[in-house]
């Protein structure tokens, strides 16, 4: 834990029990605040209780006594309408920040110096976090990695001169931290997203802007207008900016050219052999990650014998067993169609399983796509549709259960004699037969290592089916 020093003998109000949340408010209370919790569930507000911590109803405190409001990520700041905690916050005066922000006002007060990377874009974030902690580890760095990626930064072991922190920040958390000031700071890419929270496109996009306009170094995608212009605005104002993208040569910058990634004319890295990293965007999340390690102070061989050994992001574009010239991936978080595209897009000949709850607009988008798969296997509620979809343009079968499709899946790979690919790539949402995506990768895995012959790349988990 990090305790949070610097509201130590203050009040503070912090509503929102949930991943964060809880945690959170331990910090506070670890470094000396006194802490004032609530949450719209009760189980939560029970929780917290349950853990030794002061809930009651945010609306019966007295506001101006209180420091500042923390404010969980999850909880609406601005759009549709702020939360009726964040109304009262405004009209006492009291600021409103969130754990990213305690987290950064931390390292300040006891660490200012320690490397800190952030990194934010409408895609590919998580990857690029895992695969820059992943370098970093291997370079024998003390580094610490949470945020968005799924391990609240508070949970992380307190700054110190020489640890490394790399922080994965949602448009949500950037909103909810006005100070955030990284060593590294990274912009992926800007596309339409959580608008129902952020209003507009343009409102989006600043806040992205933030995470970037307070590093010391700017590293922008610039592959998208919204980055482009970004990265202009921050030049002009004096930020030492680094550019990448995987369409245009830079002069000064990182660039791919398939799988190789330049800087200038410089051969940096080469991809082609890590099956991690296969496709066009995921050399976009390398050179970032490259980027990001040499602005604080890796050497170029450090960062290429990161990039041979990275096992990659669980549940994402993830190999994760061999038999033969069939290798079986796992892209359960590929949750969207936009997200099974770059999958699609990595492999030449697929047998791929889709299918779940559909989300609107089904696998249309895919269409381009569709000369790369050897033959489809359908599951659950989206079968119909998608087979619909498909038509005469895709050979498939409706399976309805995982199980069912990668039976066949393999037995059809094996017998196709090409180098091919067994993809679980959804395109849907799990919840039909599945708690959650990372449920639904598990039992893929598990099914997988069940084959015979096959060699597994990952350990799959014990008892999940």
């Amino acid at each position: 834990m990090i305790p949070v020093t610097t509201f130590k003998g203050q009040k503070v109000a912090l509503f929102g029990l949930g991943g964060s949340g809880l945690p959170t408010a331990e910090a506070l209370k670890a470094g000396g605040a006194e802490v004032f919790v609530w949450d719209d569930n009760p189980d939560s507000v029970e929780k917290a209780r349950g853990r030794g911590l002061e809930a009651c109803d945010l609306s019966q405190i007295d506001w101006p006594r209180m420091a500042a409001f923390v404010l969980s990520p999850g909880v609406p700041l601005t759009h549709p309408k702020p939360h009726w905690t964040v109304d009262l916050a405004h009209a006492n005066g009291v600021e409103i920040i969130g754990d990213v922000e305690l987290f950064v006002r931390e390292r300040r007060a006891h660490a200012e110096g320690c490397p800190f990377i952030a990194i934010t874009g409408t895609n590919g974030k998580s990857t690029t976090t895992a695969l820059i902690a992943h370098i970093l580890k291997q370079a024998g760095r003390d580094t610490q990695l949470g945020g968005n990626i799924g391990t609240a930064v508070l949970t992380l072991e307190p700054p110190v001169a020489d640890r490394f922190y790399v922080v994965e920040c949602s448009s949500y958390q950037i909103d909810l931290a006005p100070t955030l000031d990284a060593t590294a700071g990274i912009l992926l890419n800007l596309t339409p997203d959580h608008l129902d929270r952020h209003g507009t496109m343009q409102h989006y996009a600043e806040i992205k802007e933030r995470l970037v306009a307070g590093a010391d170094t700017a590293i922008v995608g610039v592959d998208d207008s919204y980055c482009e212009r970004i990265a202009e605005r921050l030049e002009r104002a004096g930020n030492r900016v680094l550019r990448i993208s995987r369409r245009q040569k830079l002069a000064d910058g990182l660039y791919n050219d398939a799988q190789r990634i330049f800087r200038g004319d410089e051969l940096i890295a080469d991809l082609s052999g890590i099956q991690t990293l296969r496709g066009s965007h995921n050399a976009q999340n390398a050179a970032a990650a490259i980027a990001a390690c040499l602005a604080v102070g890796l050497s170029v061989d450090e960062v290429r014998r990161g990039l041979a050994s990275f096992a990659g992001l669980k549940h994402r574009m993830q190999p994760v067993g061999r038999r033969g010239k069939v290798v079986f991936v796992n892209d359960s978080k590929a949750t969207n169609a936009d997200a099974s595209a770059p999958a699609l897009s990595s492999y030449d000949r697929i047998y791929w399983i889709a299918g779940g709850l559909p989300k609107e607009g089904g696998i249309t988008a895919l269409s381009p796509l569709f000369s790369r798969i050897a033959k489809a296997y359908l599951i659950g509620e989206a079968a119909s549709s998608f087979a619909a979809t498909l038509g005469t343009a895709v050979p498939f079968e409706i399976s309805g259960t995982l199980d069912r499709a990668l039976a066949h899946a393999s037995r059809d790979a094996e017998a196709d004699g090409a180098e091919v690919a067994v993809m679980l790539s959804p395109a849907c949402a799990s919840f039909d037969q599945y708690k959650n995506f990372e449920v639904r990768g598990e039992s893929f895995v598990s099914l997988v290592a069940a084959l015979e012959g096959v060699t597994m790349l990952v350990q799959p988990i014990t008892g999940v089916t």
